[in-house]
């Protein structure tokens, strides 16, 4: 019992968790919540936010586009007030830009992609650590993808960010590491749910084939050859944030069922 009360995280860990209103951020929020955790989330959906509040009464929300410098200053703010501080940050908020050939798809979409997925993780942490300096279990888990391991056809920007936040890990745990603050990426990989839809359904446009060829294409490139749930990847989180995971830092970890290529 002991072992398994170390492999979740301690109750009263102040926690936000960003785009944590649906889909992976939800799943993650639900964990913490359902762990003793005080969180707050942000969205960039107000309805999602609207819904996950109904869902969890106890939780804190505020709208926030993580790209938005002044937006990110005042979700801070309200994690200081509302939270009392912070403990643990999910940098999870991303989008997954176009798909096309580097040519062929638009300057701003390739902008905007960069903006949301890896600036807007650098605005966060640039406040967050401010925070966590102030707690006994700091930790930082940064939300990248198996494209941040893999190259990535048709899905350049996306790609790029995603091996940006890797990078961006590594550097950040060996800066933060003397403080005493934790910092790890999660690479999920094919996660069952609305954006892998949306996903695949753009990719079997632009290879020109239908939505079920190009799902078979992905599954057939994993070694489990099934989805990945939102709950697996929150249970890494949550491990990675308890007392059995206290000396891992520095890690980008792959909860993908094995993807081999994409």
């Amino acid at each position: 019992m002991n072992m398994i009360r170390r492999m979740l995280p301690q109750p009263g860990l102040r926690v936000l968790v960003t785009a944590g209103a649906s889909g992976i951020g939800a799943a993650i929020a639900r964990g913490f919540i359902e762990a003793g955790a005080k969180v707050m989330v942000c969205d960039i959906d107000e309805a999602a936010l609207v819904r996950f509040a109904a869902e969890q009464p106890g939780v804190l929300a505020q709208r926030a586009d993580v790209s938005d410098a002044a937006q990110v200053e005042a979700l801070m703010e309200a994690a200081a007030k509302e939270l009392g501080g912070l403990d643990v940050l999910v940098n999870n908020a991303g989008i997954a830009g176009p798909t096309g050939k580097i040519d062929e798809i638009s300057l701003d979409d390739i902008r905007r992609t960069l903006d949301v997925d890896l600036m807007g993780q650098f605005l966060v942490l640039h406040h967050a650590v401010r925070l966590l300096r102030d707690s006994e279990a700091g930790a930082i888990i940064n939300i990248a993808s198996v494209a941040g391991r893999l190259g990535y056809a048709l899905r350049t920007p996306y790609a790029a960010a995603k091996w940006g936040i890797v990078g961006l890990t590594q550097s950040l745990a060996k800066e933060m590491g003397p403080e005493g603050i934790r910092v790890n990426a999660i690479l999920p990989g094919v996660v069952r749910g609305a954006r892998i839809e949306r996903v695949i359904g753009d990719r079997a446009t632009a290879a020109g084939v239908s939505y079920a060829e190009m799902e078979e294409q992905y599954l057939s490139n994993i070694s489990l050859r099934r989805m990945v749930e939102p709950e697996d990847v929150a249970g890494m989180a949550l491990f990675l944030c308890s007392p059995a995971g206290a000396n891992v830092s520095g890690q980008a970890i792959s909860v993908c069922g094995n993807v081999e290529t994409i």
